[in-house]
């Protein structure tokens, strides 16, 4: 209990410098800074929109004009930010739809289950409030495993699927266990400006411990999800990825019957931040064919 209460400072008390110094946008853990003057995506009033989805107000983003493409970021340290590669390339000649997930950035948590099944609700929701038509989807990590869900779900509105760090999936794999102390203290000047975003920032230990439950007690993707999901789908990973074995990338692109691998070398969780000239290169071809 006393950890909990010191986590609700700290975060209450970071979110409260956050407003005071408003800051470039940044991604978890970043490396090498953006390029400047890249649109502050997650929290760009001009380009921001909210649509209700169940019991949460969900935000998203829309940037450029052509056929839609969905943008889906990772989990807890995910943001609509750390996606800025992809919008950038993307949105000069397509629409771009890039949501914040439930909990993160703007988007309010909710209280039902946090289950893949209702983020691809979510997801549905935007898609049918933007556009008719089916769209390209691209999905990180957490994000990625929504894509798999909203393609097999909602098999009318993913005309292609993208993952980056999501694979085969069973209850015992390998699990998300951060605290959020631990989160905070890797780096504050990212939780800086996310507190600063949510609308209910002391609800920050309430979504790591959502997302965790589902991701490693409940999450299970395998080949009967996998069979269902009739669109092309490629399945992206870092050869040091500590989250997805390249072997369960493999297992999911093998069980999707319009399933192709793409594996980055010397790439971790984050293949497409790490290596993101050979990572475009491949995707792009997929969604070029």
């Amino acid at each position: 209990m006393k950890n909990f209460i010191l986590s609700v400072a700290v975060i209450l008390s970071t979110a409260l410098y956050a407003q005071q110094q408003p800051k470039p946008m940044r991604y978890a853990l970043q490396a090498v800074a953006a390029p400047q003057g890249t649109t502050p995506y997650g929290n760009n009033a001009t380009a921001g929109h909210y649509i209700t989805s169940g019991d949460a107000k969900i935000y998203y983003e829309v940037y450029g004009k052509g056929s839609p493409v969905l943008i889906l970021h990772g989990g807890i340290f995910g943001s609509t930010f750390e996606m800025y590669h992809f919008i950038d390339s993307l949105k000069t000649n397509h629409q771009v739809i890039a949501i914040s997930t439930r909990g993160h950035g703007k988007s309010e948590l909710g209280n039902q289950p946090h289950t893949y099944q209702l983020k691809a609700k979510d997801a549905a929701a935007v898609l049918n409030a933007v556009t008719k038509d089916s769209a390209t989807v691209i999905g990180f990590s957490d994000g990625g495993y929504t894509g798999y869900m909203l393609a097999s779900l909602y098999p009318a509105k993913v005309k292609k699927l993208v993952v980056v760090g999501a694979g085969e999936r069973h209850p015992g794999d390998t699990p998300n266990a951060i605290t959020v102390a631990q989160a905070l203290q890797l780096d504050m000047p990212f939780w800086d400006q996310q507190l600063a975003l949510m609308p209910d920032p002391k609800r920050l230990p309430e979504l790591f411990a959502r997302v965790q439950d589902e991701f490693n007690t409940k999450l299970v993707a395998d080949q009967k999800l996998f069979s269902t999901i009739q669109c092309p789908v490629l399945v992206m990973v870092g050869d040091h990825d500590n989250f997805i074995s390249v072997e369960h990338a493999a297992n999911a692109a093998e069980f999707i019957p319009k399933g192709q691998l793409s594996v980055i070398p010397g790439a971790g969780h984050g293949a497409f931040l790490e290596k993101w000239p050979v990572a475009w290169t491949a995707i792009h071809y997929f969604l070029k064919q």
